[in-house]
């Protein structure tokens, strides 16, 4: 199935959160932009969007022994009852339980973000694109260290995935300014995102 050329839309949209854990750090400092804390704070961000307008959110986690938790600040912002699922191989649509979830919403639009770029992001974007669904990556809400982000990207670009960032993202969810001005009125701890102005 052929990617589509318009905007996200909202009401096929599904917001993935795949694998944002502090063991996946991977000794990068806090102010680089691309690093993992920076990535995290983003994503979170976007969580709280997705939950304020009603795209569901679909959180996984790999190894939370060896890896940490996924960071609290996700799964407080997610609509309520979102809990991590267990993941046990990198590409998700791999794992019944994950695909099932995926399935459930009735959604054909995901959003993908998380850890890490090169291996589980990627594997999931590549195998959900094999399953005919629309695919997008928040680059900016995305994380792997050093220069394993961007061969990440590379190879979801060349398979065909849309790269946005989290500010592409909201306003093609909102895509009014008269929506834009209620959504920052109604939710002002969402009106300053991390590292960029609405």
């Amino acid at each position: 199935m052929a990617q589509p050329a318009g905007l996200i839309e909202r009401s096929d949209s599904l917001l993935v959160v795949v694998d944002l854990q502090p063991g996946f750090f991977g000794g990068t400092t806090e102010d680089e932009p691309t690093g993992l804390p920076a990535a995290a704070a983003r994503a979170a961000w976007l969580v709280g969007v997705a939950a304020a307008i009603g795209v569901p959110v679909l959180v996984t986690e790999e190894d939370s022994a060896r890896n940490g938790p996924t960071y609290p600040v996700l799964l407080e912002r997610a609509p309520a009852g979102t809990r991590a699922i267990g993941k046990r191989v990198f590409g998700l649509v791999d794992q019944p339980d994950i695909l099932a979830a995926i399935d459930a919403t009735g959604r054909r639009t995901t959003i993908l973000m998380g850890a890490e770029t090169d291996v589980c992001v990627a594997q999931s974007a590549l195998g959900l694109l094999a399953r005919g669904f629309h695919v997008a990556v928040v680059t900016d809400a995305t994380f792997s260290p050093g220069e394993m982000h961007e061969l990440g990207l590379r190879r979801m670009r060349g398979a065909g995935v849309v790269e946005l960032h989290a500010k592409g993202v909201y306003y093609e969810w909102i895509r009014t300014l008269s929506e834009a001005r209620r959504f920052q009125a109604a939710h002002p701890d969402l009106a300053s995102p991390p590292g960029f102005v609405l």
